[in-house]
């Protein structure tokens, strides 16, 4: 009896040491599984994305007639303010010095056309229409002055020519023209409220689990800056390819994918880290999908948050992807607010991405079924052809 009650407890321990060892190999597999499945099976097919994480298109416009591409010079803005930074200050340098070099080549003619030049041996008396112009060095460092009115005052126009003064005042005003318009180029390019959207950033995966007591699928969205995106509204597009009953293949056909937060999905106080949600219901097009076969579908979830920046008062968006190995079934977000002994609350931006395991239904029909099940457990159903009939008790028992 000594030797059994001195070896329960160890019998006890070992069995809760084997449970322990088998709930942590299962899970270490599981991780290796979703490991292989990611790194090794997923590098041998590359899905393709319309939109990168960071908010880029992957697409391109093939065969385009000369009078389309004639178009983008007609909207010369919008076509300066789209390229790169290497092109324009290209088109920026281009210009001033293409203008310098032209209008000092046109003095170079005024003067050779009035015999002003050395090489004319002009006397001494003679009025020049520009002063101290001796060649193409010196009418280049004057159309310089002129256009950015430096005015050193060495070299200047005289009143013996109308041509002269006529250039004078034309490349005047064709200075004031290109500086308005390439300074205006340099500054709504750093303007432009792409920069601000850089600022925004998603969570990398999406986790789909219970919330409320339904199945949803979420997203964690952080504004970097404390200044606020004013009316943001958030939204999403699912892209897959569709066969319509008629036969035709619709490649990234998109459905509307509704996101919300507890307070709607619009005017968000975007102040601290959102956990943006997605109801999968009846309607939702994730319904019919598990964990199961989430892997193996082929779709792309993009999500567009819009808002106003509240410093320059423009409207700005910004766009992510989502690609089902970036799905994560039965996860939710760590926690990343919290407030401190000081009463200020603090954002852990070391947590932001994190996820963690929680039990969740392997897909939505099965919760929803569930529930169903459940509903009509504890209703009662009437029967019409029920009738009560009433028994007169008597008692036959003689004492």
């Amino acid at each position: 009896m000594v030797s059994l009650g001195l070896c329960l407890p160890f019998l006890l321990f070992l069995q809760e040491w084997q449970d322990s060892i088998r709930a942590l190999t299962e899970r270490m597999f599981k991780h290796l599984r979703r490991w292989f499945v990611t790194h090794i099976f997923g590098r041998s097919r590359q899905r393709a994305r319309l939109v990168s994480k960071d908010g880029r298109c992957n697409i391109e416009f093939g065969n385009v007639d000369a009078q389309s591409r004639f178009i983008f010079f007609v909207d010369i803005w919008t076509t300066v303010l789209d390229l790169k930074w290497r092109y324009k200050m290209t088109v920026f340098i281009t210009a001033f010095l293409g203008s310098w070099f032209l209008f000092g080549l046109l003095w170079y003619v005024v003067a050779y056309v009035h015999k002003d030049l050395p090489e004319f041996y002009p006397p001494d008396n003679r009025t020049p229409c520009v002063e101290n112009i001796n060649g193409m060095t010196s009418a280049f460092l004057f159309s310089l002055e002129t256009q950015v009115t430096i005015g050193y005052g060495f070299r200047f126009v005289t009143e013996q020519c109308a041509t002269a003064i006529f250039l004078l005042i034309f490349q005047s005003i064709l200075g004031v023209i290109i500086n308005s318009f390439m300074c205006g180029a340099i500054l709504a390019k750093i303007s432009r409220p792409k920069k601000r959207a850089k600022t925004i950033t998603f969570s990398k995966n999406a986790v789909i689990s219970k919330r409320g007591g339904k199945l949803c699928l979420l997203i964690r969205v952080a504004n970097l800056r404390k200044s606020l995106l004013i009316g943001s509204h958030i939204y999403g597009k699912l892209l897959k390819t569709t066969i319509t009953p008629e036969g035709e293949t619709i490649i990234l056909d998109q459905t509307n994918i509704n996101f919300v937060v507890d307070a709607g999905n619009e005017n968000l106080f975007f102040i601290s880290p959102l956990t943006i949600y997605h109801i999968i219901d009846h309607n939702s097009p994730f319904f019919h999908m598990a964990a199961e076969t989430l892997s193996q579908q082929d779709f792309e979830l993009v999500v567009f948050l819009d808002g106003t920046v509240e410093s320059t008062s423009a409207t700005c968006q910004v766009r992510t992807s989502y690609i089902p190995e970036e799905v994560l079934w039965g996860y939710r977000f760590v926690p990343i607010v919290s407030k401190t002994k000081e009463g200020k609350y603090r954002v852990d931006f070391h947590n932001f991405g994190k996820t963690v395991e929680v039990e969740t239904p392997h897909c939505a029909m099965c919760l929803y079924n569930e529930k169903d099940a459940r509903a009509r457990m504890k209703r009662g159903y009437d029967n019409p052809n029920f009738v009560l009939s009433e028994v007169d008790e008597t008692d036959d028992t003689q004492m």
